[in-house]
């Protein structure tokens, strides 16, 4: 059994809260012009935009614009997505940036108690195929509770298919930080982190995915000498394979976004 006093538990809870922080929409102004382009009448959140470009198509970049939607919820607002995927010319002229593949998700994101802290792109080696390669989209959440502190991330993987994008593996948990305590040091807390490899076995055309899950958890209680001890459980491990049905993996209830 180890002791830790009460700052080492406030670390843990409230590191849980720091997302990685808003960023500008795209350096270059790209998420900005396309917005222009294709969705001038709509608001554009452009703290939560991201651009990035897509090294193993030279030339390539790929954009994402959250737009805010209407309905939005009590506690915080539903963003559509469009994801594009963009072919910008050797010479520099933004004016000549083409549209290859595009696809718009209409209430794709949604903010309640719990907030989107930022989205960012994942240009990963997802090889589905050796006419399919996928990008993935990360989404990272975070809620404002010290007492419940959580902080979350997700990936959903896309596949250009001609003029057209496909999402073929829906959202995702793949990281988790969170708990619950008193503030002075009885609580629980846990921590789950996935490892997404792509398998050799194929299934309807497109490789397996694997699932590599570890999750560690810990109880914490004040002692009658006061002390805070920290009583970290056997760590927990599990493994899931998502095959392909045609149209997109199939992903268990149990791993899909709380």
């Amino acid at each position: 059994m180890r002791i830790r006093r009460l700052p080492c538990l406030l670390v843990f809870a409230l590191a849980a809260l720091a997302g990685t922080g808003a960023h500008a929409a795209c350096e270059s102004g790209l998420a900005e012009r396309m917005h222009a382009k294709l969705h001038p009448k709509r608001k554009l959140d452009e703290s939560l935009a991201a651009c990035r470009a897509w090294p193993a198509y030279p030339g390539r970049s790929i954009v994402v614009l959250p737009l805010v939607n209407g309905a939005a919820t009590a506690h915080g607002k539903v963003l559509d997505l469009e994801v594009l995927v963009i072919q910008r010319p050797d010479n520099g002229n933004t004016e000549r940036d083409t549209v290859l593949a595009r696809l718009f998700q209409p209430e794709a994101l949604e903010e309640d108690v719990i907030r989107i802290q930022d989205i960012r792109i994942d240009t990963g080696r997802y090889v589905l195929s050796p006419d399919a390669r996928a990008f993935g989209l990360r989404v990272r959440y975070s809620s404002s509770s010290r007492t419940n502190p959580l902080s979350s991330e997700t990936l959903r993987l896309y596949v250009p298919q001609g003029s057209r994008l496909r999402e073929v593996l829906a959202e995702v948990e793949v990281e988790r930080d969170g708990g619950e305590w008193d503030m002075r040091c009885n609580g629980r807390f846990e921590q789950m982190r996935t490892m997404l490899s792509v398998g050799k076995a194929r299934t309807e055309g497109y490789a397996d995915l694997t699932l590599a899950r570890s999750l560690t958890q810990s109880r914490a209680q004040v002692q009658d000498d006061g002390a805070c001890h920290d009583r970290a459980l056997p760590e927990r491990y599990s493994t899931e394979v998502l095959h392909y049905d045609g149209e997109r993996y199939r992903v268990p209830k149990s791993l899909r976004t709380p």
